[in-house]
C-alpha cells in the first residue's frame, strides 16, 4: 500500500534554525554562527534584505563561471558543533556551500529510531551513500548495529568523529570506504543480510575507482539489487533524494516495485520551518517502506 506524499517538517532543533529565506538564499543560525547560503527553492521575495542581517559570519557567493566561495564577515573557527537531543555533530564550512550536515534529515533520523525502538530486537542497518553519518549515528544511538558505507574517505572520517561525539558504542558501528554498488554486490556474494537499509544517493557521483553514478539511470536497479540484502524479517528501507525533478511518488513507486511483500510505503517532502516568515522551506524528498514484524 502506498501513502501519497505529504510534507514532514524537521523541527525540534535548538542549535539550528532557518531565520528567513528568499531571493534564492537562506539565512541560518548554526549554534552561534549566522550563515547566508544559496537555496534554489527559495524563489519568493525575502522579508528583508538578507545580506544586511546583523551578525552574519559568512556568506557563500556563487561565481558566474560556476562554483562559488565563502566570503567572511566574522570568520568562524574551522570546526563548530551542533546538537539535537542526544546527537552531536561536527560541522565546518566546505566547498559547494556545504557544512557537513543536512538538518532536515532529522525527520528521517526520528523515523528510523522509532522503527528500531519498536522492533524490540537487535536490528542490523546498512547505510549507503552515508556521508557524514547523521542517520548512522541516530540508528546506532538507538542500539542498532550499523554498517556505514561511503566512497569519500573524508566523509567517513567525519562520520566516525560524529559517532564518537554522540557517545555511540564503537562495537555497534562499522565504517567502510567503498563504492556503494560494489559493496552491495560483494555483500550479496557473501550471503550477508540486513534488517534495514538507508540510502541517500547523489544526483551524480564518482566512486573511488572512477565508477559513475546517475540517479535517473541507476537508482531503480540499485534499489532492486539492494533489496536482495534484506533479511527474512525486514524492518524498513529509507531512500532520500535531493535530485531536482525526482518527485516523492516516483520514489514510492520504486519502493513499491522492488520491496518484498507486505511493505507499507510512504513518500513525502522534507521541509524546514522559517522563523521570520513562518513558511516552510522545501528540502528534497524521501520514501519509506516498512514492515510490521
Amino acid at each position: 500500500m502506498i501513502r501519497h506524499s505529504s510534507v514532514r517538517v524537521a523541527d525540534g532543533w535548538s542549535d539550528y534554525e532557518v531565520i528567513a529565506c528568499g531571493g534564492g538564499e537562506k539565512l541560518e543560525r548554526w549554534g552561534g554562527l549566522i550563515l547566508l547560503r544559496p537555496d534554489p527553492q527559495a524563489i519568493w521575495e525575502p522579508p528583508y534584505e538578507l545580506k544586511s542581517y546583523r551578525g552574519i559570519n559568512a556568506r557563500y557567493v556563487r561565481s558566474s563561471s560556476g562554483g562559488g566561495a565563502w566570503e567572511y564577515e566574522k570568520k568562524p573557527e574551522d570546526e563548530f558543533f551542533i546538537c539535537r537531543g542526544d546527537l552531536k555533530f561536527s560541522c565546518k564550512l566546505m566547498g559547494f556551500k556545504h557544512t557537513g550536515l543536512f538538518p532536515e534529515q532529522a525527520v528521517n533520523w526520528d523515523a528510523a529510531r522509532a522503527l528500531i525502538a519498536g522492533a524490540k530486537r537487535k536490528v542490523r542497518v546498512l547505510n549507503l551513500f552515508a556521508y557524514t553519518g547523521g542517520a548512522s549515528v541516530a540508528c546506532a544511538k538507538e542500539g542498532a548495529h550499523v554498517t556505514h558505507v561511503d566512497a569519500a574517505k573524508g566523509m567517513v572520517e567525519r562520520a566516525m568523529k560524529n559517532a564518537a561525539l554522540s557517545g555511540v558504542d564503537r562495537a555497534n558501528t562499522r565504517f567502510i570506504i567503498d563504492d556503494c554498488a560494489a559493496f552491495v554486490a560483494r555483500e550479496l556474494r557473501r550471503g550477508n543480510s540486513y534488517d534495514a537499509i538507508i540510502m541517500d544517493p547523489p544526483s551524480y557521483g564518482r566512486g573511488p575507482k572512477g565508477e559513475i553514478w546517475r540517479t535517473e539511470d541507476d537508482l531503480f536497479s540499485f534499489v532492486k539489487n539492494a533489496a536482495r540484502l534484506l533479511s527474512e524479517k525486514p524492518l524498513f528501507v529509507l531512500i532520500n533524494s535531493y535530485t531536482t525533478g525526482l518527485q516523492p511518488t516516483v520514489m514510492a513507486n520504486i519502493l513499491s516495485l522492488t520491496m518484498p511483500g507486505g511493505a507499507e510505503v510512504s513518500a513525502y517532502e522534507l521541509a524546514l520551518p522559517t522563523r521570520d516568515e513562518r513558511v516552510l522551506l522545501p528540502c528534497g524528498c524521501s520514501a519509506l517502506a516498512s514492515w510490521h514484524n
